[in-house]
């Protein structure tokens, strides 16, 4: 596993923003930047636990390069494969970057279809 922390932060204008918090109370945010299709960046930002932050950088890694079809194939096991030492009672932060990440592709998807969004922050 390679551990990085050049992708924890907020990415201004991104090209798909997701977040979700989960009943243990951690929020994670992720950011995507996407060009000709594939993911470029994925930057995430954490208000919890070690276990999320390192969910959400292996979701950066794992997924930045692919095309944005490609990313929907993504899943928690891969993150919990990926880290190899992610605790069984911290699955659950795998599961909650999966699915801000999935927020953020979704987020992707309609600002496709509703270009004249994008010059409008996130909130």
């Amino acid at each position: 596993m390679v551990s990085r922390a050049d992708r924890y932060g907020i990415l201004e204008n991104p090209d798909g923003y997701g977040k979700r918090t989960g009943d243990c109370g951690d929020t994670i945010e992720m950011f995507l930047s996407v060009r000709g299709n594939q993911v470029q960046m994925v930057t995430f930002q954490v208000d919890g636990c070690s276990n999320t932050v390192a969910c959400g950088n292996a979701v950066s890694i794992l997924m930045e390069g692919r095309t944005v079809e490609d990313c929907w194939q993504l899943t928690p096991d891969n993150v919990i494969d990926y880290l190899e030492t992610l605790p069984p009672d911290h699955y659950h932060c795998a599961e909650l970057a999966v699915g801000a990440f999935y927020k953020a592709l979704t987020d992707y998807n309609r600002l496709q279809n509703e270009s004249w969004k994008r010059n409008y922050p996130v909130k």
